[in-house]
């Protein structure tokens, strides 16, 4: 086992562990801390606990100190720069002509370095905007290519739900999500209806998929024939959540079939219907992850 602190540097971001090196830190504490590109200013969010050896990437950086009202006032001095960075950055980018929308300015706790965060549809030669850039600020300068989901969660917005974004708000990181989620869950399969404002399948279809396997996997499909306790019958829907089932039942082969709803535990199936390979329009991938 081994000592660690959790600590994470932006609203929504990862969660990263450190070695306190022998501070005792507290949940929301503020805190500098080394890292692979730098010193950085952190919060405490997981405060010093034991865990196993295997579950840290090593090696493990340390906690330099704990942050200080003069540290506070860095961080908001480096938020000012970095609002003049973007702004600089966007002369640049319309001047030189790239073809690339500019999302966001990070600078790194001891100013040893600038990060601009991008989006584009294709590959962008930006050596002339970084030799630009080096000039006005005298630092090192990166600029990263990011995707539409990192956009998403870097600018924040309203999702279909009405709330405001789940990546921008808590998730640490992103889920695959795929079509077959959505199928599982019943959901119509219109790309409006099942993408977020990235314009990806919205990541809330992942929160329950592990419910609807279980409970999908008691199920029996729509065209089974069952046996009930009011006769045989054919399955002509079903309700996942409520594990229930609405067939057409005849007592005997000559009665006229009837409606009837049933509980999973109530039926056995006599033929299950030969299960068809499962096909998503091509349309409907470019969605996925």
């Amino acid at each position: 086992m081994i000592e660690v602190v959790g600590i994470r540097f932006k609203k929504a971001g990862k969660m990263y562990y450190f070695d306190p090196d022998g501070l005792k830190l507290s949940k929301e504490d503020d805190a500098i801390v080394e890292t692979a590109r730098g010193v950085e200013y952190g919060q405490v969010i997981k405060e010093n606990t034991f865990v196993a050896e295997e579950t840290i990437v090593p090696p493990l950086k340390k906690v330099l100190r704990k942050a200080t009202k003069d540290d506070a006032r860095t961080v908001e001095n480096n938020e000012k720069r970095e609002a003049e960075a973007f702004q600089i950055c966007l002369g640049h980018i319309a001047h030189i002509g790239l073809d690339m929308k500019l999302v966001d300015v990070e600078m790194t706790f001891d100013r040893n370095k600038l990060i601009f965060y991008f989006t584009s549809d294709g590959r962008v030669d930006f050596r002339e905007l970084v030799k630009e850039l080096a000039a006005d600020f005298r630092t090192r300068i990166e600029l990263r290519q990011i995707g539409v989901r990192d956009e998403a969660k870097m600018l924040n917005g309203i999702g279909i739900c009405g709330r405001t974004l789940c990546c921008a708000t808590f998730l640490g990181d992103f889920q695959p999500v795929s079509i077959k989620m959505a199928k599982e869950q019943s959901l119509s399969l219109n790309p409006t209806k099942i993408s977020g404002i990235c314009g990806r399948l919205m990541c809330c279809l992942k929160y329950e998929e592990e419910v609807y396997e279980e409970l999908n996997s008691k199920m029996p499909k729509v065209g089974d024939i069952i046996s009930t306790p009011e006769g045989t019958g054919e399955i002509l829907s079903t309700n996942v959540l409520l594990q229930q089932i609405k067939a057409a039942v005849r007592k005997t082969d000559n009665d006229p079939p009837t409606i009837a709803f049933f509980h999973a535990d109530e039926i056995k199936v006599i033929k299950s219907k030969k299960k068809k390979k499962e096909f998503i329009p091509e349309e409907l991938k470019a969605y996925e992850d």
